[in-house]
């Protein structure tokens, strides 16, 4: 029978400790995109490209930033578009709107659908305004007569 020692504790066993360590590490660590480029603009294109992008799956992070298997899919098709298809940066980002619509850009178009977008924050803005105006209308102070600011002096006076 084969006895396990003990060190203030913890197994004597370091193989053990570094099979867990090792899958704690691999649990944590996320797959990486490897593409080939035939040059460095192509590249910076690409990563231009995904950088600008937002994932569909994530709320508010671009392509690039993305884990979501639909990032990764996408990151795929970014660079199939421009490699293989030699599509412009604008095509690329034509084909995805047309797939996926207005959220995969942060800049979307001025239509009818994003129009709200776009005035939103100004029309708030202007009622924030509008009401800032008409309170501090109705805080201005009151205009004392000659009379009535005699009067004041002389009751600060006697006290």
């Amino acid at each position: 029978m084969v006895k396990q020692q003990r060190v203030k504790g913890v197994c004597a066993r370091p193989a053990l400790w570094l099979l867990l360590l090792g899958a704690g590490l691999a649990a944590g660590a996320s797959p990486v995109d490897v593409y080939d480029f035939p040059d460095a603009a192509t590249e910076a294109r690409y990563r231009a490209l995904v950088a600008e992008l937002r994932c569909p799956k994530c709320l508010n992070t671009n392509l690039a930033g993305s884990d979501a298997p639909i990032a990764q899919d996408l990151r795929a098709a970014v660079h199939r578009l421009i490699i293989q298809e030699g599509l412009a940066d604008q095509q690329v980002r034509d084909y995805l709107q047309a797939r996926y619509g207005d959220f995969i850009l942060y800049d979307p178009p001025v239509t009818g659908a994003t129009l709200f977008l776009w005035a939103g924050p100004i029309l708030f803005a202007g009622i924030g305004l509008g009401l800032i105006a008409v309170r501090m209308r109705r805080q201005q102070r009151a205009r004392l007569s000659d009379a009535d600011q005699a009067q004041l002096r002389r009751i600060l006076d006697e006290a």
